[in-house]
């Protein structure tokens, strides 16, 4: 799935997931080391376990971050599957 952010500098965030696993995310645009970091952290983790650890993160003054953004890329997944 490719999903468009809203509001962080990373444009948008590739994303495979199997049987409730993350199984791959790439972000394109933002904080480059960062973002692999994170993608590298969430690959292999329930999507349920990323979700509960990176809602709601902010970055700066803004009301969202690129993990939030993830969580909230992970949280329409899960609804576009049931």
């Amino acid at each position: 799935m490719k999903y468009q952010t809203k509001g962080v500098c990373s444009s948008s965030i590739d994303i495979e997931v199997e049987d409730g696993v993350i199984k791959f995310v790439q972000f394109f645009g933002g904080c480059n080391g960062n973002l692999q970091g994170i993608s590298s952290l969430v690959t292999g983790m329930k999507v349920d376990d990323a979700i509960s650890k990176l809602k709601g993160i902010r970055c700066g003054f803004k009301n969202t971050s690129c993990p939030d953004q993830l969580a909230l890329a992970l949280e329409s997944i899960k609804e576009s599957k049931n």
